[in-house]
């Protein structure tokens, strides 16, 4: 479970115990990167 967040012009992505995982420019590349973030760690 991940959340989406938007933060001053960007959008956040955590964990789902609140961690902050990395940033992007907008909710589609973060959906992007968040798809390659679980690949990277299964």
């Amino acid at each position: 479970m991940y959340s989406i967040r938007y933060v001053q012009g960007h959008v956040h992505v955590y964990d789902s115990r609140g961690f902050f995982l990395f940033s992007a420019d907008n909710e589609r590349e973060a959906r992007e990167e968040l798809m390659e973030y679980e690949e990277s760690a299964a």
